[in-house]
């Protein structure tokens, strides 16, 4: 039916060696008529991968930033609405049915939760939040965040109920190269930002010193990391790591401020992972 959104949706998918992930982001969606990938240098399989899919079409574009990346990918849709995913995201058959079932309304978006898996093992609880994922194309546009990136709709945004799974399986040292970039660039933000501006979560990340403590009680505590068995102790460790690294980088501009010089920013540039805000 011509209210149905589904049959009017692009979904855009950003990349770079995404081979451990994107098999089972793409198998979700062999309802969806057009896959944008935007993918900036893949030296492993991704591309091969992506290739076997004939509703996929890969576009090449260097990595500059994921909001510039996103905002590409938009502008080479053609349809009423875009569904922008991580490559380690996997829809939940039950919400591939939700999306089906959604019509046309006075709604520019829509959000969803996630259901956070190490290695395939769900997690009871995590830090990452929800996020508009499905939206209308000429009412969005994405904008730099730190380390990550946010879309900006221009409307309502309801709430998909059911959910994404976050599952990312590339190696374990991609994941350690990562969160030394994103913690210079989240730096950058804090440190720029005007503290009127910021959330209470990053004014305290802005303290330095507590965070990497709190998260680590946190994970293990209030969201139950500890029922979880390993797969929570390594998604506490991971998310302490990375709060530790901000809060060293923050300390350590504070010692030595004249070390950074203007182009600091633009060397630490990061480059595109998964995610899209503090839990990449």
């Amino acid at each position: 039916m011509p209210d149905l959104i589904a049959p009017q949706t692009t979904v855009l998918v950003i990349t770079l060696n995404e081979a451990p992930n994107l098999v089972r982001c793409l198998d979700r969606l062999d309802w969806a008529r057009r896959i944008l990938v935007i993918d900036s240098g893949s030296t492993d399989q991704t591309l091969q991968i992506a290739h076997r899919y004939n509703n996929v079409e890969v576009v090449h574009r260097p990595f500059d930033s994921f909001a510039d990346q996103c905002n590409f990918g938009l502008s080479l849709i053609d349809t009423p609405w875009a569904l922008s995913l991580d490559a380690d995201y996997e829809l939940s058959s039950t919400l591939v049915s939700e999306i089906h079932s959604l019509r046309e309304s006075s709604v520019q978006g829509y959000s969803a939760a996630f259901i956070y898996r190490i290695h395939g093992r769900v997690l009871r609880g995590s830090l990452y939040p929800p996020r508009t994922v499905l939206y209308r194309v000429r009412a969005a546009r994405y904008r730099n965040e730190g380390h990550g990136h946010r879309v900006v709709v221009d409307g309502p945004i309801a709430r998909l109920s059911a959910p994404i799974y976050h599952d990312d399986r590339k190696p374990l040292q991609t994941w350690m190269d990562s969160q030394k970039r994103y913690a210079n660039a989240e730096a950058d933000h804090l440190l720029a930002a005007d503290p009127s501006t910021l959330s209470g979560v990053d004014r305290l990340r802005l303290l330095a010193w507590p965070a990497p403590l709190l998260v680590f009680l946190y994970t293990l505590v209030i969201k139950r990391g500890l029922l979880d068995g390993w797969a929570g102790w390594y998604y506490a460790l991971q998310r302490t790591i990375a709060e530790a690294l901000l809060a060293v980088n923050l300390i350590d501009r504070r010692l030595a401020p004249t070390s950074f010089s203007p182009d600091h920013a633009a060397r630490d540039t990061p480059t595109p992972g998964s995610a899209l805000d503090n839990e990449t």
